[in-house]
């Protein structure tokens, strides 16, 4: 799958979230994975506790220090409310690409228009940086520039094929963006502990119901 019209790899420094080396997410697709769930959609109870929906960059200030945790942006940088626009939307379009499964996205038209069109606002460009040597750099120059990793690292997935690893959860009620560490890769659920018992334990009383 081809999203992008760049072939060079960029160079890239990842800061992995608590729940990127939880659960071991592949250092080249942390960045991606932490943004893709900076949206939380879990409303079930685990354990006696309503999970509670929120949006980790809700507004400038929260997407302009989410960024400076993930060593994306500068300290300091301001976000104004057409970054946090812009940030959405990307984030977006990337849930709804990873919400297919993998053989779709190469086949879905409308994920795919969804995610080129918002990529078109985070262009990257080929720089030489030595003998035989390239990477890919943003063409932006603002506090938004470093969201153009999260696009080169989605693009660097779906080149090498790792970004069929990276999965929704198929529980309605959770929506977790995970990494399927299975040996076929064929998971549905975040965690089979989690997700996977509950939805199990509701088909099985569907059924004695049935």
């Amino acid at each position: 799958m081809c999203l992008l019209q760049n072939t060079s790899k960029i160079a890239l420094l990842v800061s992995m979230s608590k729940a990127s080396r939880k659960f071991r997410v592949p250092d080249p697709l942390a960045d991606l994975y932490d943004f893709a769930n900076t949206l939380d959609l879990r409303s079930f109870q685990h354990r006696g506790v309503r999970m509670q929906p929120s949006d980790e960059i809700e507004s400038p200030p929260a997407l302009g220090t989410w960024l400076i945790d993930h060593r994306l942006a500068k300290p300091g940088a301001m976000m104004q409310p057409e970054h946090l626009e812009r940030a959405h939307a990307l984030r977006t379009q990337i849930r709804a690409l990873l919400e297919k499964e993998p053989a779709a996205r190469r086949t879905d038209r409308a994920a795919i228009a969804g995610f080129n069109a918002i990529a078109q606002s985070f262009p990257l460009v080929v720089q030489l940086g030595g003998p035989e040597t390239a990477a890919l750099a943003t063409v932006r120059a603002d506090a938004l520039s470093g969201l153009s990793v999260v696009v080169s690292q989605l693009y660097d997935g779906a080149r090498n094929g790792t970004l069929d690893r990276l999965k929704m959860c198929d529980a309605a009620e959770c929506k977790r963006v995970f990494y399927d560490r299975s040996k076929p890769g064929t998971r549905r659920w975040c965690q089979s502990t989690m997700c996977g018992n509950r939805m199990k334990t509701r088909a099985y009383r569907e059924r004695q119901r049935a």
